[in-house]
């Protein structure tokens, strides 16, 4: 936020990974037939059809904007994979994009002052009806303290995420995933210096004595991420390798006041499906690192290995572009399985209001 994207407006953001998304998988564009997109805090109106119409793509590709906060961006390439699995269309454009540099603030309505407490507020609500409505980072400190997660520990694993991005930069292995944007062809938040000891200093955010930070919450991020998504058919025609492969998709819902658990009942409805799959026995894990607390609550509560998950750095290092993170995920997991048939790989998010959800993938050879 207010980096070297601040001045890129969501729309374009949005264009730059869909005419990338498309002109790499090689699929003729005039064979798309939705763009489905997620953004938390957007402009308004339909964005996907405005960026679908700005990369290039042909006026028979219609646009979807969908929102369901930081799980959205993993929501809209399940969509369209759903899509595709019910015969609705062979080739789909799904991501998501956020531009907070960019976002409106929102003004309630003359006379609606007193029912929201003050005229100009930067969100929506996440919950209603009685239920608590707190921030992510106020969650996140109250499910630090429920569950036990220590300041020490939030700080270790937001320095190994910053340090296994920065590694992972230094090594090339993001340039394939990565489109230019604005004459930046790298991401701009990963701090390798940042190690534990100097996550310490750090103050608390949310209360005095409390454990989150902001060295170990994610950083709020400009960014957009998507994916071609098409049928086996679709893929053979582009003479395609291989790809990633939808097993299973789930949603769950949880108490706002502890949303950043969302992701431990979405995991377990996958699980409830198919008793088979073990999560531990997957090849990627990948988490929205949104805070240090929820990640580590979430592996404890589903028993993982924590040094298995984001091996490449999370949000934590990367950056946050809430409705891109968990399409981010899923492009992250193609390059992490490619060519690797069989490899599996399980992608989730916790979400504001109390929502989580989460997926699984498998690498196939065409």
């Amino acid at each position: 936020m207010d980096g070297p994207l601040a001045g890129v407006h969501a729309d374009d953001l949005a264009a730059a990974v869909v005419r990338a998304a498309v002109e790499r998988a090689g699929v003729d564009a005039a064979a798309v037939a939705d763009v489905v997109l997620a953004t938390a805090t957007g402009p308004g109106g339909n964005l996907a059809r405005r960026a679908a119409l700005a990369a290039g793509l042909p006026s028979t590709a219609a646009g979807m904007t969908l929102d369901r906060q930081c799980g959205g961006g993993l929501d809209a390439v399940t969509l369209a994979c759903r899509l595709v699995e019910a015969g609705a269309g062979d080739a789909y454009v799904a991501g998501g994009v956020e531009s907070a540099s960019t976002s409106p603030m929102r003004a309630a309505a003359a006379g609606d002052e007193g029912a929201r407490g003050r005229r100009f507020f930067p969100r929506a609500p996440f919950a209603a009806g009685g239920w608590d409505d707190p921030g992510m980072a106020f969650s996140a400190e109250t499910v630090a303290a429920e569950r036990g997660i220590a300041r020490e520990r939030q700080d270790a694993y937001a320095a190994r995420s910053h340090a296994r991005a920065a590694a992972a930069a230094a090594a090339g292995a993001f340039d394939a995933e990565l489109a230019p944007v604005a004459g930046l062809g790298a991401d701009a938040c990963p701090r390798p210096r940042l190690d534990a000891a100097r996550c310490a200093r750090f103050p608390p955010v949310v209360r005095s004595g409390g454990t989150v930070t902001a060295a170990n919450s994610s950083q709020i991020a400009d960014g957009a991420a998507a994916v071609v998504v098409m049928s086996a058919g679709a893929a053979r025609r582009a003479d395609l390798a291989g790809g990633l492969a939808h097993v299973d998709s789930a949603v769950a819902g949880v108490d706002p006041r502890v949303c950043g658990l969302g992701a431990v009942p979405a995991v377990r409805a996958l699980i409830e499906r198919d008793p088979a799959f073990s999560p531990s026995a997957v090849e990627t894990v990948a988490f929205t690192e949104a805070f240090a607390a929820q990640v580590l609550a979430t592996v404890d509560d589903l028993r993982l290995d924590e040094d298995r998950l984001n091996p490449r750095g999370g949000a934590i290092a990367l950056g946050h572009p809430w409705g891109a993170s968990g399409a981010a995920q899923v492009v992250r997991a193609f390059y992490e399985v490619r060519g690797r048939d069989g490899a599996t790989a399980l992608t989730a998010a916790a979400v504001a209001g109390g929502v989580g959800v989460a997926a699984r993938w498998r690498w196939e050879a065409a």
